[in-house]
């Protein structure tokens, strides 16, 4: 029994990592101006899965709520591939929550790191929002022309 719980903790890690490659690539292709929105948007979804009573099911439906793993991984990432932004945007930030607290107290090694990487791509996040601010602040201080 031990290796089948093996495999499918093995099979759970290489599936979210990954998931957590396109969600990535989705993150860059995401217009610059929706960076700052996505920020804040993570921000409260982490929020809104702490406060669940099993925060790692985050996304889940109620109907598989005794399930081993959570399903907002997948459905997340099917909402991050849309072509919409602000769809794209919600995926991305439901996939971060789910797997962020999927991920944090994991006692496997590959989890650790997959929890880490997911806090580097958080703050990735947050730099690109960041230069974007700077972006706006120095192109409205820019003198220009008078055409």
């Amino acid at each position: 029994m031990r290796l089948v719980t093996h495999l499918i903790a093995l099979n759970r890690e290489i599936r979210l990592r990954r998931q957590l490659a396109d969600i990535e690539r989705v993150v860059l292709d995401l217009p610059v101006r929706t960076h700052a929105d996505l920020q804040q948007l993570v921000r409260r979804e982490m929020e809104q899965a702490a406060a669940c009573d099993f925060p790692h099911l985050y996304g889940t439906p109620p109907e598989e709520r005794y399930s081993t793993y959570g399903h907002g991984p997948d459905i997340g990432l099917t909402k991050a591939r849309s072509e919409n932004p602000l769809i794209a945007t919600r995926g991305v930030t439901l996939w971060i929550a789910s797997v962020y607290h999927e991920t944090l107290d994991s006692h496997r090694p590959g989890m650790e790191e997959l929890h880490r990487q997911i806090l580097r791509l958080m703050r990735q996040i947050k730099e690109l929002s960041a230069s974007e601010r700077r972006d706006v602040a120095s192109e409205w201080m820019e003198p220009r022309a008078a055409t």
